[in-house]
């Protein structure tokens, strides 16, 4: 029987919520093992004169703990 873990990640990126999304998938699986799925929770974004300066996605990442 697999057992998995859920962690919460925030990506930034200055071009889209998309960028921001892969972002937080590659930095997750630097130090993650065995990611089966992301799940999109929210995104937002940082406003700077006017304009956005920075989209940021917060993402789930679904895991299975090894030795399961």
């Amino acid at each position: 029987m697999a057992v998995a873990r859920i962690t919460q990640v925030i990506g930034a990126s200055p071009h889209s919520w998309e960028d921001a999304v892969r972002n937080a998938l590659e930095r997750a699986n630097r130090t993650l093992r065995n990611i089966t799925g992301i799940e999109v929770l929210k995104e937002n974004a940082a406003i700077e004169n006017g304009k956005i300066a920075e989209y940021r996605a917060t993402v789930q990442v679904t895991f299975l703990l090894e030795g399961s």
